[in-house]
């Protein structure tokens, strides 16, 4: 069974930084589609940034030019580099894989923005 663990999660004020990670304990993590999801208070959860096996990323529009996704196949690990964050990036943020073993996601780290 393959788990993903995020941490970087936490309270920063408007305009600053935060960097989350995904570590995983899979060895299919080099074959896999990752992904960093978000739901806020009242809202469905929504897609953040993902990155392909091959490194092609794709983002949301809302958080373009300000957030940027990664991937380390060496250390089984992905990021989310946050910068100029808002208030309303408030909500839990979940990693996600998706491989030819099934679809995985984290258990989630809350990032909350004060105004």
């Amino acid at each position: 069974q393959v788990q993903l663990v995020e941490s970087g999660g936490g309270l920063v004020q408007a305009g600053g930084s935060l960097k989350l990670s995904c570590a995983s304990s899979g060895r299919i993590f080099d074959f896999s589609t990752l992904g960093w999801y978000r739901q806020g208070d009242g809202h469905q959860r929504e897609l953040v940034a993902t990155v392909t096996p091959g490194r092609t990323t794709n983002y949301a529009d809302s958080v373009k030019g300000r957030f940027a996704i990664s991937r380390d196949n060496a250390k089984n690990t992905m990021y989310l580099q946050m910068n100029s964050l808002k208030p309303e990036d408030t909500a839990v943020y979940y990693c996600k894989m998706v491989s030819s073993r099934g679809t995985f996601w984290g258990q989630g780290t809350q990032v909350t923005v004060s105004s």
